[in-house]
C-alpha cells in the first residue's frame, strides 16, 4: 500500500469510526449472532495472493461488526464499563506511528520519557503520596497490560522482598492472601507462581469488607502451621459489590508483620481519587501511607481506551532487582549510567506498546476538570437506579450498600413469600437469564455470600438519564414477569401481578394470585351437578 492509498484508506476509516459512534445508542447493545459464525463465514485459510484493503474493509463493517458487543453503548451496564473515547483512538492511532518496542529508553527516548511524565500526571489527578512519582527516583509508575499483570508484578517483587530478608524460608512455605471477595487476578497469579492462595472470608455485615481482626487471625493461624504468608491484595472496589478493604485496620495489624507486601487492587474504582471529596472514602489516605504497591485500571473508568493499566510502587529497587536480567544486547550507555528509566525492567514482557501516548491525549483533552465531572456524573446516575430499587421494596431490593456506580440487587423475598434460600436464587437466576437474553440491554450476575444477585454499574461515557431510567424500567417488569412464571412453575396455577411500572414512581401495589385447584374443581362440579338436575327436571318432569 502506498501512502496515498493509505491516506484514502484512513480517511474511510475515520468516517465509519464517526458514524459507529454517532448512531451506536440506536444499535443493540449486545450482537445476535452465534457461537463459530465467524470461522463459517471466513475461508479456512490466509489469500494466495493480497487482497484490497477496501474489500478487506468492507468485510471488518459486514461480518467483524455484527458480532461486536457494544461497551460504549450507553444501556450497557455489565461487568465495568470499558473506556473507548476518541481522544484514546488518536492517541492510539499516532502511537502505531512509533512502533518502536520501548524495553530500553535509548530505543524510544519520547515514548519512555512521556510515559515516565503521564503516571505522574496520573498520580497528582489521583492526589497520591509523593512516594508514588517517577521524579523521586525511589518509587515510580509504569503501564501495565491489565490488573492481573500489575497484580502478578507486585506478588513477584513482593516474594523476592521476603525471601531477601528471610533466606531459609522454602518457597512451598510461602503463601499468597486475598478475600473472598477479591478479584480471581490473586488466585491466578498463584497458579502462575505455583504458591498457595488463602482466601480470608469477609462478612454481609461488614459490607464485605477485610477487617483487620480476621487478617490477624489468619496469620496467626499460618504461621502457627509453618505457612509464611508475604503478601495480601486489599481491594478499593470489589468487582461483585464495590466493597473496600479496611486498609487502616490491615496496616494496623501489618505493623507486627512488617516483612508482608500490601498490593491494592483499585483497578475499577480508583478513577474516584481523583475527586477529592470522595478521597477518604475510597481510604485513599491510609493507601497513601501504607501500601507497597496500587494499581488502577485507565481502562475502565479513566477515560483511556484498552489497554492500560497503572502500577505504581513505593520503592522501585523492589520490582528492578527482581525483574532485570540484562544479557550483553539490552545493555546502553544510559541504562548502564542508571540516568534513564529502562521499563523492561518493571515488567513482565520485554516489547512495550506506546500506551502513554493515549493517557497523554485523553489528559490534555479532558483536563483534570472534565476528568472529574465524568466520574461525579457515572456516580450521579447509579445512585438514580439505586434510588428506584429502593422506592419498590415490595418487588426489588439492593443486596449490598450501593458503592458509587454500582448496584447490586435481586427480587426481595417478600415479593414471593415462603421460598427457601435455595428457591429465591432460582427465581433471582430465572430473573437474569430473562434480563440477559435482551439485545438492548446489558447486566452481569453475581453471588455475595451465596445470594444470589444482579449488578448494575454506570460508566460508559454516553450514558444519560433516561438511559437508566429505561433500563430500570426494564427491571421492574422483567421482575414481574419473572416472579408470575415462576409462581406459574411451582404450582401450576396462574398467577397475577398488577404493578404501576412506569418511571419514576414512589410506590407499588403488589398482589399475587393463584387459584385454590382443590376448591376450584370441587367448585365445578358442584356447578356440574346441579345443571344436570336443571336439566332432567325440564326433561321427564
Amino acid at each position: 500500500m502506498d501512502i496515498e492509498r493509505f491516506r484514502k484508506a484512513g480517511y474511510q476509516a475515520i468516517d465509519r469510526i464517526c458514524d459507529h459512534y454517532r448512531s451506536v445508542q440506536n444499535k443493540p447493545v449486545k450482537p445476535s449472532v452465534r457461537p463459530g459464525y465467524l470461522r463459517e463465514a471466513l475461508p479456512a485459510a490466509p489469500p494466495i495472493k493480497g487482497e484490497d484493503i477496501e474489500d478487506i474493509a468492507n468485510d471488518y463493517q459486514n461480518l467483524i461488526m455484527p458480532g461486536v458487543m457494544h461497551w460504549q453503548h450507553p444501556s450497557f451496564f455489565a461487568y465495568f464499563p470499558a473506556a473507548g473515547t476518541l481522544e484514546g483512538i488518536i492517541g492510539d492511532l499516532y502511537a502505531a506511528t512509533a512502533m518502536n518496542p520501548g524495553f530500553n529508553w535509548v530505543c524510544g527516548p519520547a515514548c519512555t520519557e512521556l510515559e515516565n511524565v503521564v503516571m505522574d500526571w496520573v498520580a497528582k489527578l489521583y492526589g497520591l503520596s509523593g512516594d508514588f512519582y517517577n521524579s523521586t527516583n525511589v518509587g515510580g509508575g509504569v503501564i501495565q497490560t491489565a490488573a492481573s499483570d500489575s497484580a502478578l508484578v507486585a506478588i513477584v517483587a513482593a516474594r523476592s522482598r521476603y525471601q531477601r530478608l528471610h533466606p531459609d524460608v522454602p518457597m512451598d512455605k510461602l503463601v499468597v492472601y486475598v478475600t473472598t471477595q477479591t478479584h480471581s487476578l490473586g488466585l491466578k497469579a498463584g497458579l502462575v507462581l505455583a504458591l498457595p492462595v488463602h482466601a480470608i472470608p469477609v462478612r454481609s455485615e461488614d459490607n464485605y469488607s477485610l477487617r483487620g481482626q480476621d487478617l490477624r487471625e489468619m496469620i496467626e493461624r499460618d504461621k502457627a502451621e509453618g505457612k509464611h504468608p508475604f503478601v495480601i491484595i486489599g481491594t478499593i472496589g470489589t468487582t461483585s459489590s464495590g466493597a473496600i478493604d479496611n486498609i487502616d485496620e490491615i496496616a494496623e495489624t501489618l505493623r507486627d508483620y512488617p516483612e508482608m507486601w500490601l498490593h491494592i487492587d483499585a483497578a475499577w474504582l480508583g478513577a474516584a481519587f481523583s475527586c477529592p471529596e470522595l478521597r477518604e472514602r475510597c481510604r485513599l489516605p491510609a493507601v497513601n501511607e501504607y501500601a507497597d504497591s496500587l494499581c488502577v485500571n485507565f481502562h475502565k473508568w479513566g477515560l483511556v481506551n484498552l489497554d492500560c493499566s497503572g502500577l505504581w510502587v513505593r520503592d522501585r529497587k523492589n520490582l528492578t532487582e527482581v525483574l532485570d536480567i540484562t544479557p550483553p544486547f539490552l545493555r546502553s550507555t544510559e541504562g548502564d549510567a542508571g540516568t534513564v528509566t529502562d521499563y523492561r525492567n518493571w515488567g513482565l514482557t520485554l516489547g512495550r506498546r506506546f500506551r502513554s501516548a493515549k493517557v497523554w491525549f485523553v489528559l490534555r483533552s479532558f483536563g483534570v476538570e472534565g476528568y472529574q465531572a465524568h466520574i461525579r456524573r457515572s456516580i450521579s446516575l447509579g445512585e438514580i437506579f439505586a434510588e428506584s430499587v429502593r422506592n419498590h421494596p415490595e418487588l426489588l431490593e439492593l443486596v449490598a450498600p450501593p458503592s458509587f456506580s454500582l448496584s447490586v440487587f435481586r427480587i426481595t423475598p417478600s415479593a414471593v413469600p415462603e421460598l427457601s434460600a435455595d428457591e429465591l436464587n432460582d427465581l433471582n437466576e430465572r430473573y437474569y437469564q430473562k434480563i440477559n437474553k435482551r439485545k438492548d440491554l446489558a447486566l452481569t450476575q453475581t453471588k455475595l455470600d451465596g445470594v444470589y444477585c444482579i449488578r448494575f454499574v454506570t460508566g460508559a461515557q454516553k450514558t444519560e438519564r433516561c438511559h437508566v431510567e429505561v433500563a430500570f424500567n426494564i427491571c421492574l417488569e422483567t421482575a414481574k414477569l419473572a416472579i408470575k412464571e415462576f409462581i406459574e412453575y411451582k404450582s401450576g396455577c396462574t398467577a397475577t401481578i398488577p404493578v404501576r411500572s412506569h418511571f419514576p414512581t414512589s410506590g407499588l401495589t403488589l398482589k399475587l394470585v393463584t387459584e385454590d385447584w382443590p376448591s376450584s374443581i370441587a367448585h365445578y362440579v358442584l356447578s356440574a351437578s346441579l345443571l344436570i338436575l336443571v336439566l332432567f327436571y325440564l326433561v321427564f318432569l
